[in-house]
């Protein structure tokens, strides 16, 4: 406030009390206060109404009306200038009842004093300005990116600001008063009392956080904790601030698992170097010995040394192909070829209960490639899946075409814009298990039985599509099946990528509904459309998306929706959405293309089917498609 006096209103029906209180106010200089004064319930609110006093101090005797309906009434009307209340014997009650309603003082009649009067009245106003001060920082605090919110010792939320209702899924009206352990759930519930110790120890605490939110999304969170005092009614709480770092996390995974391929690489490549150096003498020693010995014993043994010494070469060729890829020489291969040779192949060795199938697109682009390399790729992959079906099962090889735009790169860190062919290997066996997905292409890691596997095959198939100029994507669910997706650089494709960029279709500015609970992909999805002139609204999951559907039904024109989400799966999404309209056009996404799942989402009256990841063109192709249907 500035230095002009302080206007008080003073509302009682007794002028003596007025009078006394004129005579403190004037003697005293109370509080450089200026005072008035009305005698009535109607006058006062009237005067309330107006808001032109910094304090009211209203008596709790007022006719046929009391002071604490008056106070209920000014602060429902949205009066913002502090209300004392004056009671006449002190009823304790009544005190009680007045801070309830928001009093921000109260005082006994018969024992106002002057200093007593002023130092309410100064205590009232610091208060306002305190609680306009807070509420104004409050307001900041929801611009913030970050989730903030106040928790008290017994784990309780206070405060809840805008981005951790975006960050956890639960609205502030949800989440004030509720203990955490309720909102989310903590991995290591024993680091969140580590960190509680600290907290009380320094006064602060950072560090990473592992939770799950309320629609089952799992977050990684850089969190920071600061112990506050005095915050609402609370005598000891803290502030956290949580910024989400799950992509950040995800993207240095990523990094880090190229990182330690290539220190693996580096390392293998020396000790290959120095083990070719180690065996070619060996081998050549032994072959020259088993021309001039003649002694039964020497020639029974040396095809034994000779034979062990090749395996050795042989294992050592095969770390070399991991580490640079294996040299060749590359011709203009039509990939079809091959897939058709390792069909063939493949059903006359592999056991009658695997059922086997290809699919190549028409007009398959061509590669450069070592065809013998290659060969070893898709066999290896193939070999894979018939051992991870060892009952029966299903084996598929596909190939297509594929332009790998911005929107899919920014999707897969080692993608790269172009034109790419893309042969497919899907089993629907036993799965990979998540903890040892990041390793399967290490070299000599293995999850067969002793001798049934070195553990270079996958390690192989890297190197050598890594030396094509092209990469490797894996897709899993454990019990349900793999699928491996190489992608390999085609040719001439310069001649026909404006072609292709110029033919994208363009929309109407129809409303498409993207439903993925990655949010990357949510993000590079709306943007494409939007860039494409279709307007786009996302959910994290069926549950919102059900919820946006329903407001939104008639302006949405179509769903673009996950398969494999939590909370609610795609499924389930496609059933709940058919019900509210059996119209509604849908088209279903997975990154990993069961055939069971299709089928099914297909029976349910999907629309089409997208493969993850796709680019721009393949997404706006198909929503073509589906508005002519």
């Amino acid at each position: 406030m500035d230095n002009s006096p302080i206007k008080v209103l003073f509302i009682d029906d007794d002028e003596d009390d007025y009078v006394l209180t004129r005579y403190w106010f004037s003697e005293f200089q109370v509080a450089d206060c200026e005072l008035e004064w009305v005698n009535n319930y109607e006058a006062a609110r009237n005067a309330i109404a107006r808001h032109q006093h910094d304090v009211y101090l209203v008596d709790y005797r007022l006719g046929l009306h009391n002071g604490l309906e008056l106070l209920r009434e000014a602060i429902a009307n949205g009066c913002s200038s502090p209300i004392i209340l004056l009671t006449g014997q002190g009823d304790w009650e009544i005190d009680i009842e007045a801070m309830k309603a928001g009093a921000a003082d109260y005082l006994e009649k018969s024992q106002l004093t002057a200093p007593l009067l002023e130092r309410s009245i100064r205590y009232a106003i610091e208060r306002k300005q305190t609680e306009h001060k807070i509420r104004e920082q409050a307001a900041l605090l929801d611009v913030a990116t970050d989730a903030i919110f106040v928790r008290d010792l017994d784990d309780q939320i206070l405060f809840w600001n805008k981005a951790a209702e975006s960050l956890y899924d639960w609205k502030k009206e949800e989440a004030i008063n509720k203990k955490t352990q309720f909102l989310w759930h903590e991995k290591h519930p024993s680091k969140v009392q580590e960190a509680l110790s600290v907290l009380m120890k320094n006064g602060s605490w950072e560090g990473e956080l592992q939770q799950k939110t309320k629609s089952g999304k799992e977050i990684i969170v850089e969190s920071r904790w600061t112990l506050v005092h005095e915050f609402g009614n609370k005598a000891q709480s803290f502030l956290v601030v949580n910024t989400d770092i799950t992509q950040k996390k995800q993207l240095e995974a990523q990094f880090l698992r190229a990182q330690r391929l290539e220190s693996i690489g580096t390392l293998a490549s020396g000790i290959a170097h120095d083990l070719n150096n180690i065996l070619a003498p060996i081998l050549l020693t032994a072959q020259l010995l088993e021309a001039q010995v003649h002694d039964e014993r020497s020639r029974r043994l040396l095809p034994i040394l000779i034979t062990n010494t090749k395996r050795g070469a042989n294992l050592v060729k095969q770390v070399l192909s991991f580490t640079r890829g294996l040299e060749g020489d590359r011709t203009i291969l039509q990939l079809k070829h091959l897939i058709i040779e390792i069909q063939q192949i493949i059903r006359e060795t592999f056991p009658k209960s695997i059922e086997v199938s290809t699919q190549i697109s028409q007009n398959l682009w061509t590669v450069s490639g070592d065809a013998t390399q290659l060969h070893q790729v898709l066999m290896n992959l193939c070999v894979n899946a018939r051992d991870a079906m060892p009952n029966s099962g299903t084996l598929k090889i596909s190939a297509e075409n594929l332009l790998i735009d911005e929107n899919y790169a920014k999707m897969h860190i080692e993608a790269k814009v172009g034109h790419h062919v893309v042969i497919t290997v899907t089993d629907t066996g036993m799965g990979i298990k998540s903890e040892i997905l990041d390793r399967i292409f290490d070299p000599f890691f293995t999850t067969k039985a002793l001798n049934k596997g070195t553990g270079l095959g996958l390690s192989t198939v890297l190197g050598i599509i890594k030396s094509h100029g092209g990469f490797i994507n894996v897709y899993t669910e454990q019990g349900k099946g793999s699928q491996f997706k190489v992608y390999l650089p085609a040719q001439e494709a310069a001649e026909t990528i404006e072609q292709e960029d110029q033919g994208l279709p363009s929309g109407q500015g129809e409303l498409i509904l993207v439903v993925d609970d990655e949010a990357a992909i949510r993000d590079v999805t709306k943007t494409s459309l939007e860039s494409h002139n279709y307007k786009a609204m996302t959910a994290s999951d069926g549950i919102e998306a059900i919820a946006l559907y329903a407001e939104h039904r008639d302006e949405i024109f179509l769903v673009l929706t996950d398969m494999v989400m939590p909370s609610m799966d795609g499924i389930t999404t496609i059933r709940t959405l058919r019900k509210i309209n059996p119209d509604v056009k849908i088209i279903a996404v997975s990154g990993l293309t069961s055939t069971d799942k299709v089928n099914t989402a297909y029976d349910m009256g999907i629309k089409a089917f997208l493969s993850k990841p796709y680019t721009a063109s393949q997404l706006l192709q198909t929503i073509s498609t589906v508005k002519k249907i």
